[in-house]
Protein backbone atom coordinates (compact mmCIF):
# COMPACT_ATOMS: atom_id res chain seq x y z
CA UNK A 1 0.00 0.00 0.00
CA UNK A 2 1.36 3.91 -0.36
CA UNK A 3 0.03 6.70 0.66
CA UNK A 4 0.74 10.82 -1.05
CA UNK A 5 2.40 13.24 1.07
CA UNK A 6 4.45 16.29 0.58
CA UNK A 7 7.82 15.36 1.18
CA UNK A 8 10.53 17.93 2.29
CA UNK A 9 13.87 17.39 1.51
CA UNK A 10 17.00 19.02 1.76
CA UNK A 11 19.97 18.96 -1.33
CA UNK A 12 23.88 18.39 -0.42
CA UNK A 13 23.89 22.19 -0.55
CA UNK A 14 21.39 22.55 1.59
CA UNK A 15 18.36 23.91 -0.79
CA UNK A 16 15.32 23.10 0.35
CA UNK A 17 12.29 21.87 -1.83
CA UNK A 18 9.02 20.44 -1.31
CA UNK A 19 6.79 18.26 -3.54
CA UNK A 20 4.10 15.86 -3.56
CA UNK A 21 4.58 11.98 -3.96
CA UNK A 22 3.55 8.26 -3.56
CA UNK A 23 4.87 6.87 -0.87
CA UNK A 24 5.08 3.31 0.66
CA UNK A 25 3.21 3.19 3.84
CA UNK A 26 6.97 1.18 5.02
CA UNK A 27 8.39 4.79 5.06
CA UNK A 28 5.58 5.93 7.93
CA UNK A 29 7.04 6.06 11.25
CA UNK A 30 6.67 3.54 14.22
CA UNK A 31 3.04 4.52 16.30
CA UNK A 32 0.32 2.28 17.64
CA UNK A 33 -2.42 4.21 15.69
CA UNK A 34 -2.76 4.57 11.56
CA UNK A 35 -4.92 7.47 10.71
CA UNK A 36 -6.65 7.87 7.17
CA UNK A 37 -5.73 11.88 7.21
CA UNK A 38 -8.47 14.09 5.51
CA UNK A 39 -7.69 17.19 6.61
CA UNK A 40 -4.45 19.51 7.83
CA UNK A 41 -3.93 23.00 8.39
CA UNK A 42 -1.36 25.69 7.93
CA UNK A 43 0.41 27.12 10.83
CA UNK A 44 3.13 29.88 11.08
CA UNK A 45 5.34 26.52 12.90
CA UNK A 46 4.33 24.89 8.94
CA UNK A 47 5.64 27.44 7.16
CA UNK A 48 9.13 27.39 8.97
CA UNK A 49 9.11 23.67 8.34
CA UNK A 50 8.49 23.95 4.73
CA UNK A 51 10.89 26.21 4.01
CA UNK A 52 13.19 24.27 6.54
CA UNK A 53 14.08 27.16 9.13
CA UNK A 54 13.88 27.30 12.46
CA UNK A 55 15.63 24.14 13.85
CA UNK A 56 12.49 22.29 13.83
CA UNK A 57 12.81 19.91 11.42
CA UNK A 58 15.71 17.53 12.88
CA UNK A 59 16.14 15.08 9.68
CA UNK A 60 15.21 15.00 5.98
CA UNK A 61 13.20 13.76 4.15
CA UNK A 62 10.24 14.97 6.02
CA UNK A 63 6.42 15.26 6.13
CA UNK A 64 5.03 18.23 7.91
CA UNK A 65 1.88 19.34 9.37
CA UNK A 66 1.48 20.18 12.96
CA UNK A 67 -2.06 19.15 12.96
CA UNK A 68 -4.31 16.65 11.12
CA UNK A 69 -8.10 14.75 11.27
CA UNK A 70 -9.05 11.58 10.29
CA UNK A 71 -10.85 8.42 10.30
CA UNK A 72 -8.27 5.35 12.09
CA UNK A 73 -7.56 2.97 10.11
CA UNK A 74 -5.72 0.72 12.44
CA UNK A 75 -4.91 0.77 15.92
CA UNK A 76 -3.24 -1.08 18.89
CA UNK A 77 -4.47 1.16 21.46
CA UNK A 78 -7.47 0.04 22.70
CA UNK A 79 -8.95 3.94 23.58
CA UNK A 80 -8.94 3.49 19.35
CA UNK A 81 -11.26 1.43 16.76
CA UNK A 82 -11.22 1.45 12.82
CA UNK A 83 -13.62 4.32 12.02
CA UNK A 84 -13.24 6.59 14.74
CA UNK A 85 -12.74 10.11 14.10
CA UNK A 86 -10.00 11.71 15.81
CA UNK A 87 -7.63 14.89 15.60
CA UNK A 88 -4.31 15.93 16.39
CA UNK A 89 -2.36 19.01 17.31
CA UNK A 90 0.98 19.56 18.88
CA UNK A 91 3.54 16.78 20.45
CA UNK A 92 6.29 18.12 17.60
CA UNK A 93 4.62 16.23 15.26
CA UNK A 94 5.38 17.72 11.76
CA UNK A 95 8.36 18.92 13.37
CA UNK A 96 10.34 15.82 14.52
CA UNK A 97 7.65 13.36 13.47
CA UNK A 98 6.02 12.71 10.32
CA UNK A 99 2.81 14.94 10.63
CA UNK A 100 -0.23 15.89 8.51
CA UNK A 101 0.50 16.76 5.14
CA UNK A 102 -0.46 13.00 4.05
CA UNK A 103 -3.59 10.97 3.23
CA UNK A 104 -1.91 8.43 5.94
CA UNK A 105 -0.30 9.57 9.58
CA UNK A 106 1.13 6.81 11.91
CA UNK A 107 1.43 8.12 15.38
CA UNK A 108 1.32 7.43 19.45
CA UNK A 109 -2.35 6.95 20.64
CA UNK A 110 -1.69 9.08 23.86
CA UNK A 111 -1.30 12.30 21.12
CA UNK A 112 -4.95 12.02 19.59
CA UNK A 113 -8.07 13.19 21.10
CA UNK A 114 -11.36 11.81 20.05
CA UNK A 115 -13.08 14.10 17.83
CA UNK A 116 -16.60 16.05 19.53
CA UNK A 117 -19.53 14.69 17.38
CA UNK A 118 -20.24 18.78 16.89
CA UNK A 119 -17.77 18.29 14.94
CA UNK A 120 -16.40 17.21 11.42
CA UNK A 121 -12.83 16.43 10.53
CA UNK A 122 -13.10 19.44 8.53
CA UNK A 123 -14.20 21.74 11.40
CA UNK A 124 -11.25 20.36 13.74
CA UNK A 125 -8.59 21.78 10.84
CA UNK A 126 -10.62 25.26 10.66
CA UNK A 127 -10.09 25.33 14.24
CA UNK A 128 -6.44 23.46 14.53
CA UNK A 129 -3.34 24.31 17.10
CA UNK A 130 -5.03 27.90 16.41
CA UNK A 131 -8.29 27.45 17.78
CA UNK A 132 -7.06 25.04 20.62
CA UNK A 133 -4.34 27.37 21.65
CA UNK A 134 -7.03 30.15 21.82
CA UNK A 135 -9.46 27.76 23.85
CA UNK A 136 -6.24 27.36 26.63
CA UNK A 137 -5.81 30.84 26.41
CA UNK A 138 -9.77 31.68 27.36
CA UNK A 139 -9.55 29.04 30.02
CA UNK A 140 -6.50 30.31 31.79
CA UNK A 141 -7.90 33.32 31.92
CA UNK A 142 -11.69 32.21 33.21
CA UNK A 143 -8.97 30.15 35.93
CA UNK A 144 -7.41 33.54 36.73
CA UNK A 145 -11.22 35.11 37.55
CA UNK A 146 -12.03 36.87 34.06
CA UNK A 147 -15.61 36.83 32.96
CA UNK A 148 -17.52 38.97 30.70
CA UNK A 149 -18.48 42.02 33.91
CA UNK A 150 -14.87 42.85 34.36
CA UNK A 151 -14.86 44.92 31.10
CA UNK A 152 -13.01 45.06 28.01
CA UNK A 153 -11.00 42.49 26.71
CA UNK A 154 -7.91 42.88 24.19
CA UNK A 155 -6.73 40.03 21.53
CA UNK A 156 -3.74 41.21 19.58
CA UNK A 157 -2.84 40.07 16.45
CA UNK A 158 -6.90 39.54 15.71
CA UNK A 159 -6.85 38.60 12.08
CA UNK A 160 -4.25 35.91 12.52
CA UNK A 161 -5.64 31.89 13.42
CA UNK A 162 -5.22 32.38 16.82
CA UNK A 163 -6.34 35.84 17.12
CA UNK A 164 -9.72 35.21 14.66
CA UNK A 165 -10.64 31.93 16.61
CA UNK A 166 -9.55 34.09 20.16
CA UNK A 167 -12.28 36.91 18.78
CA UNK A 168 -14.89 34.73 17.72
CA UNK A 169 -15.35 32.37 21.05
CA UNK A 170 -14.86 35.47 23.44
CA UNK A 171 -17.99 37.34 21.67
CA UNK A 172 -19.68 34.21 22.00
CA UNK A 173 -18.76 34.11 25.65
CA UNK A 174 -20.38 37.60 26.58
CA UNK A 175 -17.38 39.28 26.20
CA UNK A 176 -17.15 43.08 24.95
CA UNK A 177 -13.97 42.02 22.65
CA UNK A 178 -11.01 44.66 20.86
CA UNK A 179 -9.21 43.51 18.17
CA UNK A 180 -5.97 44.98 17.23
CA UNK A 181 -4.67 44.18 14.01
CA UNK A 182 -2.26 46.25 11.61
CA UNK A 183 -4.61 45.39 8.59
CA UNK A 184 -7.63 47.99 8.36
CA UNK A 185 -8.56 46.22 5.63
CA UNK A 186 -9.66 43.32 8.43
CA UNK A 187 -11.60 45.56 10.43
CA UNK A 188 -15.29 43.93 8.92
CA UNK A 189 -13.98 40.52 9.16
CA UNK A 190 -13.38 41.22 13.03
CA UNK A 191 -16.44 42.82 13.35
CA UNK A 192 -18.67 39.93 11.66
CA UNK A 193 -16.16 37.50 14.01
CA UNK A 194 -17.69 39.47 16.92
CA UNK A 195 -15.34 42.37 17.80
CA UNK A 196 -16.65 45.84 18.72
CA UNK A 197 -13.80 48.09 18.62
CA UNK A 198 -10.76 47.33 16.19
CA UNK A 199 -7.76 49.14 17.10
CA UNK A 200 -5.00 49.97 14.71
CA UNK A 201 -1.78 47.85 15.67
CA UNK A 202 0.28 51.60 15.84
CA UNK A 203 -1.41 52.63 18.91
CA UNK A 204 0.36 50.27 21.06
CA UNK A 205 3.47 49.39 18.75
CA UNK A 206 5.70 52.26 20.97
CA UNK A 207 7.15 51.35 24.33
CA UNK A 208 6.31 53.03 26.96
CA UNK A 209 8.68 54.80 29.39
CA UNK A 210 5.72 55.03 31.82
CA UNK A 211 6.18 52.02 34.91
CA UNK A 212 1.95 52.37 34.52
CA UNK A 213 -0.52 53.35 31.96
CA UNK A 214 -4.74 54.85 32.99
CA UNK A 215 -6.58 51.14 33.37
CA UNK A 216 -7.91 49.87 30.05
CA UNK A 217 -8.06 46.11 29.42
CA UNK A 218 -9.66 43.71 32.17
CA UNK A 219 -7.47 41.08 30.09
CA UNK A 220 -6.28 39.86 26.97
CA UNK A 221 -5.03 37.93 24.38
CA UNK A 222 -1.55 38.38 23.21
CA UNK A 223 -0.27 36.65 20.00
CA UNK A 224 2.85 39.69 19.44
CA UNK A 225 5.35 39.87 22.43
CA UNK A 226 7.81 42.33 22.56
CA UNK A 227 6.92 45.90 23.76
CA UNK A 228 3.66 45.60 23.16
CA UNK A 229 3.12 43.25 25.26
CA UNK A 230 4.74 45.08 28.01
CA UNK A 231 2.38 48.07 27.03
CA UNK A 232 -0.23 46.04 27.40
CA UNK A 233 0.61 44.89 30.67
CA UNK A 234 0.75 48.49 31.86
CA UNK A 235 -2.43 49.03 30.79
CA UNK A 236 -4.44 46.14 32.52
CA UNK A 237 -6.97 46.68 34.96
CA UNK A 238 -6.28 46.11 38.89
CA UNK A 239 -6.73 41.96 39.42
CA UNK A 240 -6.57 41.36 35.61
CA UNK A 241 -4.83 39.23 33.42
CA UNK A 242 -3.16 38.55 30.44
CA UNK A 243 -2.27 35.59 28.23
CA UNK A 244 0.48 34.96 26.31
CA UNK A 245 0.07 32.60 22.75
CA UNK A 246 2.98 34.08 20.70
CA UNK A 247 6.07 36.26 20.11
CA UNK A 248 5.24 37.65 16.40
CA UNK A 249 7.09 41.04 16.97
CA UNK A 250 10.03 39.42 19.49
CA UNK A 251 10.62 37.08 22.56
CA UNK A 252 12.03 39.85 24.63
CA UNK A 253 10.79 42.96 26.41
CA UNK A 254 13.53 45.30 26.23
CA UNK A 255 11.21 47.53 28.50
CA UNK A 256 10.14 45.45 31.37
CA UNK A 257 9.11 46.67 34.41
CA UNK A 258 7.21 44.49 37.67
CA UNK A 259 5.27 47.23 38.19
CA UNK A 260 2.05 46.17 36.88
CA UNK A 261 2.09 42.87 39.31
CA UNK A 262 3.45 44.67 42.91
CA UNK A 263 0.81 47.03 42.21
CA UNK A 264 -2.31 45.79 40.24
CA UNK A 265 -2.14 41.76 40.59
CA UNK A 266 -1.86 41.62 36.95
CA UNK A 267 -1.02 38.27 35.85
CA UNK A 268 1.18 37.35 32.96
CA UNK A 269 -0.44 33.55 31.95
CA UNK A 270 1.91 31.92 29.67
CA UNK A 271 -0.24 29.00 27.09
CA UNK A 272 1.55 25.96 25.81
CA UNK A 273 -0.57 23.80 23.08
CA UNK A 274 2.68 21.65 22.68
CA UNK A 275 2.89 19.66 25.29
CA UNK A 276 -0.61 19.53 27.41
CA UNK A 277 -1.70 16.38 29.09
CA UNK A 278 -4.27 14.21 26.63
CA UNK A 279 -7.07 14.99 29.32
CA UNK A 280 -6.99 19.13 29.16
CA UNK A 281 -6.91 18.76 25.52
CA UNK A 282 -10.05 16.67 25.71
CA UNK A 283 -11.52 19.03 27.80
CA UNK A 284 -11.08 21.93 25.73
CA UNK A 285 -11.99 20.24 22.25
CA UNK A 286 -15.65 19.74 24.61
CA UNK A 287 -15.43 23.73 25.20
CA UNK A 288 -14.93 24.55 21.49
CA UNK A 289 -17.62 22.29 20.51
CA UNK A 290 -20.01 24.32 22.60
CA UNK A 291 -18.27 27.64 23.13
CA UNK A 292 -17.28 28.28 19.38
CA UNK A 293 -20.15 29.37 17.06
CA UNK A 294 -19.12 27.22 13.87
CA UNK A 295 -21.22 29.38 11.76
CA UNK A 296 -18.16 32.07 11.91
CA UNK A 297 -15.55 29.40 10.75
CA UNK A 298 -16.81 29.95 6.89
CA UNK A 299 -15.54 33.74 7.42
CA UNK A 300 -12.05 32.46 8.62
CA UNK A 301 -11.48 29.76 5.96
CA UNK A 302 -9.75 29.19 2.95
CA UNK A 303 -9.63 25.93 1.70
CA UNK A 304 -6.20 24.46 -0.67
CA UNK A 305 -4.55 20.56 -1.58
CA UNK A 306 -1.25 19.39 -1.04
CA UNK A 307 0.72 21.11 -4.17
CA UNK A 308 -0.53 24.82 -2.89
CA UNK A 309 1.23 24.22 0.39
CA UNK A 310 4.97 25.52 -0.65
CA UNK A 311 3.56 29.32 -1.81
CA UNK A 312 1.03 29.07 1.18
CA UNK A 313 4.49 28.56 3.40
CA UNK A 314 5.92 31.73 2.43
CA UNK A 315 2.93 33.40 2.53
CA UNK A 316 2.04 33.04 6.22
CA UNK A 317 5.85 33.71 7.01
CA UNK A 318 5.66 37.00 5.02
CA UNK A 319 2.05 37.78 7.46
CA UNK A 320 0.06 37.44 4.63
CA UNK A 321 -2.62 34.68 5.91
CA UNK A 322 -5.90 35.65 7.03
CA UNK A 323 -7.81 33.79 9.33
CA UNK A 324 -7.74 29.50 8.85
CA UNK A 325 -5.92 27.86 5.83
CA UNK A 326 -7.50 24.18 5.34
CA UNK A 327 -5.77 21.59 3.84
CA UNK A 328 -7.97 18.77 2.07
CA UNK A 329 -4.43 16.49 1.62
CA UNK A 330 -6.46 14.21 -0.53
CA UNK A 331 -6.64 16.84 -3.30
Amino acid sequence: MSFTALLVEKAEDGAISASVQELPDDRLPDGDVTVAVEYSTLNYKDGLCLAGKGGLVRSFPHVPGIDFAGTVETSDDPRYLPGDKVVLTGWRVGEIWWGGYATRARVKGDWLVPLPDELSTRDAMAIGTAGLTSMFAVMALERAGLSPSKGEILVTGAAGGVGSVAVAILARLGYRVAALTGRPEAAAYLRELGAETIINRAELAEASTKPLESERWAGAVDAVGGDMLMRILKQVKYDGAVAAIGLAASAAVPSFTVIPFILRGVSLLGIDSVMRPRDERIDAWSRIATDLPLDKLDDMVAEYGLADLPALGQAILDGKVRGRTVIDVRK
